[in-house]
């Protein structure tokens, strides 16, 4: 399961080096610099040989995935969890009841599994401030990344994390793992086909609601900073006295993440943009607020516009209310026909004046996937494996990730800005002034269908 677009590195070259060129001089001043000597080379992955798999960070997200990949190297053999890295001594206890490692192998500083030559990749599951320096070190280090979404905390180091992955000619996959559900690759043949004509709208949310809050993680009472290395754990980040408050729950806060749009938003985005047709925004806009959950940085209900050179993308969500994701379904429409994507089903159903007009199916179809949601984060592992072995892109490598990256988090410095934010797909910059919108003279002719018929009494 790959992307669509010729995999050539000439063509990944000019992407790489326009996301660079992209960055403001202030970006370019914070660049960041591999924190390890680069390796000229590194284990190439036969068709036959164990995966050897390096986890950096085992938190929530990482140890699903650890429980996830033992199960896998258990039963499949085609992989080895045979390292873990992570600033937590509960978390690194954990990991290693789970995986049965030798405790050599369970350490506190990821660069210590980087620097490790039997080590072939590794999987990065930390608050969002730490990806694009990982990634970048695990990539001069000579491994390939399956990195959790969204790709990195800002736009600019997104730029910076395809321009490395192309630079040290290693594999990414982005953690978002609906990008690999089997109802999202029927759309994008739905489409491609011409099922609903010209696209020109979808519409997504992800909402969630609880008492105590989204992302009020229990804290571990016992947690200290004698168990936690916090000087580790903040890394680039403003310096502050240790906080099992924003080290439990750092999605709540600007400084690690970016909340709804980074932690949810990317994975309704990502999907859809890749089905519709993937490629870069022009306009981007969000408003919303926090409204009831007054005990973070970022927004508890958020909405975003995304236009993009053909068509537009609207996300709304609320951390407050569950309702829309019963309300607010996920639908794209086009010009002769609407596709429904909700629960185990894709339903196509037809602009029936349209689709009469142009001669075009006018009945309704539907398609079914009930495993779809279950098998997807397999499916997503499985296609960073296989990739790793053929040096293809996989279904989220860099240039989707940081097309949807851009979507999402410039969404999200509208809302912060208050205005609009511009971005040119051409050049892969941002601008302060956008291209004029079109306006088109009619031709003055009737409708070649003919006269239209009134209903008879």
């Amino acid at each position: 399961m790959t992307n669509d677009k010729p995999n050539t590195r000439r063509a990944f070259l000019a992407t790489a080096a326009a996301a660079t060129s992209a960055m403001s001089a202030a970006a370019k001043e914070r660049m960041i610099k591999p924190g390890i000597p680069a390796k000229s080379a590194s284990r190439t992955v036969g068709a036959n040989d164990r995966i050897r798999v390096g986890m950096i960070g085992v938190g929530i997200m990482g140890t699903g995935h650890l429980r996830a990949f033992v199960k896998q190297q258990d039963t499949d053999k085609d992989i080895e969890v045979a390292a873990i890295a992570d600033v937590y001594k509960r978390h690194r206890e954990r990991a290693q009841a789970i995986s049965r490692l030798d405790p050599k192998n369970i350490v506190v500083d990821y660069r210590e599994v980087l620097e490790r030559p039997d080590i072939d990749c590794v999987l990065i599951a930390t608050p969002d401030h730490w990806h694009a320096q990982m990634a970048i070190d695990a990539f001069a280090a000579g491994k390939d990344v399956y990195l959790q979404k969204p790709i990195t905390l800002t736009v600019d180091e997104s730029a910076q994390v395809i321009a490395a992955a192309q630079k040290y000619n290693r594999v990414l996959q982005v953690g978002s793992q609906f990008l690999s559900d089997e109802r999202w690759h029927k759309v994008k043949e739905l489409i491609g086909e011409g099922a609903i004509g010209e696209v020109l709208w979808g519409q997504t949310t992800y909402s969630r609601n609880s008492v105590v809050g989204e992302w009020n993680y229990y804290v571990d009472e016992e947690a200290t900073p004698e168990n936690i290395d916090w000087t580790k754990w903040l890394g680039s980040a403003k310096k502050r006295p240790f906080s099992a408050e924003r080290f439990f729950r750092w999605r709540k806060y600007w400084e690690y993440s970016n909340g709804i749009a980074s932690d949810l938003f990317y994975h309704r985005v990502g999907p859809m943009l890749y089905s519709m047709g993937a490629q870069y925004p022009t306009r981007i806009s969000g408003g919303g607020g926090i409204f009831i959950q007054k005990d973070r940085d970022v927004p508890d209900t958020l909405a975003m516009i995304a236009e993009y050179p053909n068509f537009m993308i609207v996300v709304a969500g609320s951390m407050a209310n569950s309702a829309p994701n019963r309300y607010l379904p996920e639908v794209i429409y086009g010009h002769s026909g609407t596709i429904l994507v909700e629960n185990t089903k894709v339903t196509v159903t037809p602009e029936m004046q349209v689709s009469r007009a142009l001669n075009r199916p006018t009945e309704g179809k539907s398609f079914d996937f009930p495993n779809a949601v279950r098998e997807m984060g397999r499916r997503h592992s499985d296609n960073f494996f296989s990739c790793m072995r053929t040096r293809q892109t996989p279904v989220l490598g860099p240039e989707l990730a940081n097309q949807i990256m851009v979507s999402v988090m410039l969404g999200c410095e509208s809302w912060r800005a208050a205005e609009m934010k511009l971005f040119d797909p051409a050049t892969k910059k941002r601008t302060r002034r956008a291209a004029s919108r079109p306006a088109y003279e009619g031709d003055g002719k009737n409708s070649p269908l003919g006269p239209r018929k009134e209903p008879s009494v």
